[in-house]
């Protein structure tokens, strides 16, 4: 048992420890590998999207080791690859973060089986395989921390994209599921749920005054979330200050549920 006494600054640190973080090198997935690695981590990012190598230079300025693996996650035999080449590479896996993620956008009729099969194999059959392969890992060791990225969409539906809803609100069901089995061997598994973020992908709706206000109508802090504002919960996720913290959905959105 941890005394109040014990408690220290130490209890975030990652030093020495080694992450996976699928889609790590674009977007919020790039925030949260160097989050990582700022907290001590180094980390090996598989990703289908090249790799320019800016992510590694800003993982290795804060003194971690960057390892980069061309992949498509959705591939049959690509997770278990990934877990293999993680631990081969680094030496183990202590996290997971499953950030890679699809959002097609369609009008309901345009919306088909194609766009669907797609989004719900990368948000949430990969992250389940991610997540199994590295339990095989994490439980002999019994210890590990997984990271789910859910959305506001795992709470509300959303328009012109029902894949991407139905897959944020099956990842945050699965957190919980597999936050019940592992919490035996004291690994954590937790999602982390962006709210509306200034990225690429929001881009058009950024650029339109009228959808852009309508969301910021919405959000209390009253702006755009910026990536770095995801980094301080994605350490406290993946660190010793979070082992009592499992099957939790750790919303990061301005306020946006509670209006």
């Amino acid at each position: 048992m941890t005394e109040i006494g014990d408690f220290a600054m130490d209890h975030f640190s990652l030093a020495g420890r080694n992450a996976i973080v699928t889609g790590g090198n674009t977007g919020l997935g790039q925030a949260f590998t160097v989050a990582l690695a700022t907290a001590g981590a180094n980390v090996f990012v598989p990703s289908i999207i090249d790799d320019d190598g800016g992510t590694g230079a800003m993982v290795e300025e804060r003194g971690g080791r960057y390892e980069f693996m061309k992949v498509d996650v959705t591939r049959p035999g690509a997770p278990a690859e990934i877990v293999a080449a993680c631990v081969d590479r680094l030496g183990s896996l202590d996290i997971l973060v499953n950030s890679a993620g699809i959002c097609p956008l369609a009008s309901v009729l345009d919306f088909g089986r194609e766009q669907w099969d797609a989004t719900v194999a990368v948000n949430l059959t990969a992250a389940f395989e991610m997540a199994y392969e590295a339990a095989k890992v994490m439980i002999p060791q019994r210890a590990g921390k997984i990271v789910n990225i859910c959305s506001l969409f795992s709470f509300l539906g959303g328009r012109w994209s029902s894949a991407y809803a139905a897959t944020k609100h099956g990842l945050a069901g699965f957190t919980k599921a597999y936050a019940d089995e592992l919490a035996e061997y004291g690994i954590q598994v937790n999602g982390l749920a962006p709210g509306y973020y200034a990225t690429e992908i929001t881009t058009a709706t950024r650029s339109d005054p009228v959808t852009n206000q309508r969301v910021l109508d919405h959000i209390p802090a009253a702006r755009w979330g910026d990536p770095a504002d995801l980094m301080g919960a994605t350490v406290f996720l993946a660190a010793k200050a979070s082992d009592y913290v499992n099957g939790h959905i750790l919303v990061v959105d301005g306020g946006y549920l509670v209006r």
